[in-house]
């Protein structure tokens, strides 16, 4: 599980930038929160699950999430890691870590925690602009 601050923004993040597909939503009236569980496509079993804690009904922000990478981080596994690090790329999201060595990238969802990018398979050969991208901060 994995709360977010943004409901919006992280659905745009996991669904429309890294892929994920909506699986089911429960939205919970008296607990004030939303419950939406996301798997991967073509493996919907592989899912992760979005908490949206709702403002208070005084219109109050809701709890601050901070230190996203304390728990570790999300993993997938991608059919063609450059592709998918343009795709983001162009989505505006930051490659943290560029998949230098055609296996491995990290990105950070709106709300900091961490994903890794693995290619499916062996590794691509080394490429350009990738090769010589530096880490930007935190992965």
């Amino acid at each position: 599980m994995v709360r977010v601050s943004d409901l919006e923004a992280s659905l745009d993040f996991y669904c429309n930038k890294l892929g994920l597909e909506e699986q089911r939503r429960i939205d919970v009236e008296a607990g004030r929160f939303t419950l939406i569980f996301l798997g991967a496509a073509g493996n919907p079993d592989s899912q992760v699950e979005l908490t949206y804690n709702w403002p208070s009904e005084d219109g109050s922000a809701p709890e601050e999430y901070t230190g996203g990478r304390n728990f570790g981080h999300l993993a997938y596994r991608v059919e063609n890691i450059y592709e998918t690090c343009q795709r983001l790329m162009d989505g505006g999201v930051t490659i943290n870590r560029p998949p230098r060595d055609g296996h491995m990238a990290f990105v950070r969802s709106p709300d900091n925690i961490s994903i890794e990018l693995l290619q499916a398979g062996q590794p691509k050969a080394p490429a350009e602009p990738w090769k010589s991208m530096e880490n930007v901060g935190e992965w």
